[in-house]
């Protein structure tokens, strides 16, 4: 018996393993294999009509102050009307900024950066500094898993439009992130998936 036993042991601990080989083929080919796609990025640079096309989402966050707040203080600015201001006319507009600003800590030397990083003259075609943001999403059994951001991205001033490539009906949402970091600031925190697109046909 105990002859028969130790040579019955090994047989066992093969049939197992071929057991769980087999099991193990059969499972995947049942769940759907998971694959990649790019998501595209467009749009994302609108501003409040407001607020003269400057991109105060940005200069705010920047400035580390709530958009309101820089609202209010650029209510006391007079813009040049040649776009080109005297010395005393610029002296005049920084001290009506700086009047609410500075209580709240910001300094005549930040002011200066961010304005500077973020002017530019629309007239020309330009714009602020800006980096597109990257992603891929995850599908399974045909539906977005999960999206991915690789890269956040930077300057938006509102959410861009996003869309998986062979999935352009279903609807994907933008949250951004803003902050004093200039190089990161207005980049993209993180797209999810909603309902299908509209088709645009009444049902």
């Amino acid at each position: 018996m105990t002859n028969c036993s130790a040579m019955m042991i090994p047989a066992l601990r093969n049939g197992l393993r071929g057991l769980a080989f087999v099991v193990g083929l059969g499972f995947g080919a049942v769940s759907a294999a998971e694959t990649t796609a790019p998501v595209s990025f467009s749009g994302g640079h609108e501003t409040d009509p407001k607020d003269g096309g400057r991109p105060v989402v940005l200069v705010a966050a920047g400035l580390e102050v709530k958009p309101e707040v820089f609202r209010e203080a650029f209510r006391g600015v007079t813009p040049a009307k040649d776009g080109k201001p005297s010395p005393e006319h610029a002296r005049q507009n920084k001290a009506a900024l700086m009047k609410v600003l500075k209580p709240l800590g910001v300094t005549n030397d930040r002011l200066d950066e961010v304005s500077n990083y973020y002017r530019y003259q629309p007239q020309k075609g330009d714009l602020w500094p800006t980096a597109p943001a990257k992603a891929h999403a995850i599908i399974e059994d045909g539906k977005i898993k999960q999206i991915v951001v690789t890269e956040a991205g930077s300057g938006y001033s509102s959410p861009p439009t996003a869309t998986v490539k062979g999935m352009e009906k279903t609807s994907l949402t933008v949250t951004l992130q803003f902050g004093k970091d200039l190089k990161t600031n207005g980049g993209v925190a993180s797209v999810s998936a909603g309902a299908p697109k509209a088709s645009g046909k009444s049902q």
